[in-house]
């Protein structure tokens, strides 16, 4: 609506609405099916971005791991590569200075992966 002001300071209300019923119906539907629209196209684009939050990258993995024990100490019993098929939950990720200190004490080397190979430290 707008609001104008006559010669004689009156005001004039001016709509853009038809003034009859039966095309106030029509635009009244009209806008409900445009309401119901717009709502779904909000929902839509809101689950979009609501999908694209949950979608981080997955953590580079580790290039190194150290397989622990079981046990109160749960000393390093096992030296792997990162991307070795064969470790355990128990594995911690590794630098490759620790696992060479770690082949130099003993520790075992993966015999699938063959962190000591990897690194250029044979035994």
């Amino acid at each position: 609506m707008q609001d104008r002001t006559a010669g004689g300071g009156r005001r004039l209300t001016v709509s853009v609405l038809p003034p009859d019923l039966p095309r106030l119906r029509t635009v009244v539907t009209y806008l409900r099916g445009e309401l119901h629209r717009a709502e779904q196209a909000l929902a839509a684009a809101e689950e979009r971005e609501a999908a694209a939050a949950r979608q981080q990258p997955a953590p580079e993995p580790p290039a190194w791991l150290i397989e622990r024990g079981i046990g109160a100490g749960r000393l390093p019993v096992r030296l792997h590569a990162g991307g070795c098929w064969d470790t355990g939950k128990r594995c911690v990720p590794a630098t490759p200075d620790q696992i060479r200190r770690l082949l130099a004490e003993g520790v075992t080397a993966c015999i699938h992966c063959r962190p000591d190979t990897a690194l250029g430290v044979l035994e």
